[in-house]
């Protein structure tokens, strides 16, 4: 590649002082317009784009950049109708704000620690994470402004989130209302992402606050309908996916004491669980009543009873506390939407 043209090549070239070549690009109101040509055409003809952004950050000691650290692959930031939300509301932030995004995949390898601690970014939003994560400690030794959406809490962290707990009580009373089996489709207990069906999930263990707070209300609506724990069927995804969800809603489906009620943990799954009720013969709700949660497009669309949040809220007010304002408190920004998914209330 050709050697980078420097500011001095320029200054030389257009007959002019290094510093008043600098203020044409930083200062421009302290040149002259004769002199401000000159630099201009000299750059032009050298090739010289302009002043290199990361020394230009190092100078006023701030790069306009926010990174979004993202426990997932890529192109969930993409797919997934909830995360596309969440980054629009941070994007809306820092379009307005004149600040960049940079999302930060974490995959848990080797190199996931180096990868915060070099990122060129004036504060961090997580994307809900596990408990052990090591990128934890990472964001809280950068001493940059950080918030974590969902959880877990982190001392001089900001938090962003809904009470889980409540939302999860409130919707498994819906979905677990007449039902005889009910059953829930689970996102991660933890980083090992590790599919499995049990009896009773041990709430304990799950490293993700957002899964072991919604299998804490799940449990608590469960118990208010006269269900003991350990008979509640509680299928576990590796990923927030539709298509395993599908999988584990079918494998639960064809078991000697199937499911008559199944709540999921987000409406990507539930729109899994619909597809593997009605391959299965069964109706929704009249043999299996659904729950979801986001009340994304897709609840809509399905007639999906869901818990309602905005997402996109979040992320703007992640953003906000990114940027050093202190984040609102979204503990109670959940409502339960009712939709033909769930039986009748008695």
């Amino acid at each position: 590649m050709a050697k980078r043209a420097t500011l001095a090549q320029v200054a030389k070239l257009a007959g002019v002082s290094v510093m008043t070549a600098s203020y044409t690009y930083n200062q421009p109101e302290r040149v002259s317009a004769e002199a401000r040509a000159k630099v201009l055409a000299a750059a032009a003809e050298l090739g010289y784009p302009g002043p290199d952004p990361s020394a230009r950050s190092l100078r006023r000691g701030s790069t306009q950049t926010l990174g979004v650290v993202l426990g997932e692959h890529l192109t969930y930031a993409f797919d997934d109708p909830q995360a596309v939300s969440f980054l629009a509301g941070i994007a809306e932030v820092c379009a307005d704000q004149g600040y960049g995004m940079t999302i930060l995949p974490i995959s848990g390898a080797a190199d996931d620690v180096a990868r915060i601690t070099s990122a060129a970014v004036d504060g961090f939003i997580v994307w809900t994470t596990a408990d052990d994560d090591p990128i934890l400690d990472a964001v809280q030794a950068m001493k940059r402004p950080a918030v974590i959406h969902g959880g877990p809490a982190v001392p001089g962290l900001h938090l962003v989130t809904i009470d889980n707990r409540a939302a999860a009580r409130a919707v498994g009373a819906v979905a677990f209302a007449g039902a005889k089996r009910p059953a829930i489709v689970s996102q991660p207990l933890s980083r090992d992402r590790i599919s499995t069906i049990t009896r009773g999930a041990e709430i304990a263990e799950a490293l993700f606050p957002v899964t072991r707070e919604r299998l804490a209300g799940y449990r608590d609506a469960a118990e208010d309908a006269g269900f003991a724990w350990q008979d509640v069927t509680v299928a576990v995804c590796a990923r927030n996916d539709p298509a395993e969800a599908e999988q584990m809603a079918a494998a639960l489906l064809d078991s000697t004491q199937p499911p008559d009620a199944i709540a999921a943990m987000s409406d990507q799954q539930a729109a899994g669980v619909i597809r593997a009720v009605r391959a299965a013969g069964r109706i929704v709700p009249a043999d299996v009543a659904v729950t979801g949660w986001d009340d994304s497009a897709i609840a809509a669309e399905l007639g999906l009873t869901t818990v309602a949040q905005s997402l996109r809220e979040q992320g703007a007010d992640c953003a906000h506390a990114a940027l050093g304002r202190k984040p609102r408190n979204h503990k109670k920004s959940w409502s339960i939407v009712r939709r033909a998914s769930t039986r009748p209330p008695h």
